[in-house]
């Protein structure tokens, strides 16, 4: 546990950047299973109106650094493909 005031400070800030992160991460998480569910059901309309979704969800956690910029491209990437096939 820490013990100097600054470092318990830290702590606290450390603990809210975590769970903040979390939400961003399970956010286009969520938002690319639910793309990967309707594409699987065969509905492709329905999955051209999710893709701004998880672009946006996508584009947030690249924006706060809790993914990779490369990576959020790569699965935009991935979701259009999974629409297009």
């Amino acid at each position: 546990m820490p013990i100097t005031k600054s470092a318990k400070k830290a702590m606290r800030q450390s603990l809210s950047r975590k769970a903040g992160n979390l939400r961003r991460k399970n956010t286009y998480k969520d938002a690319l299973k639910e793309l990967s569910k309707v594409v699987s059901s065969g509905n492709k309309k329905e999955a051209e109106k999710l893709l701004p979704k998880v672009y946006k969800a996508l584009d947030k956690a690249a924006k706060t650094k809790v993914i990779n910029k490369n990576k959020a491209s790569r699965l935009k990437s991935k979701a259009i493909k999974l629409i297009k096939s």
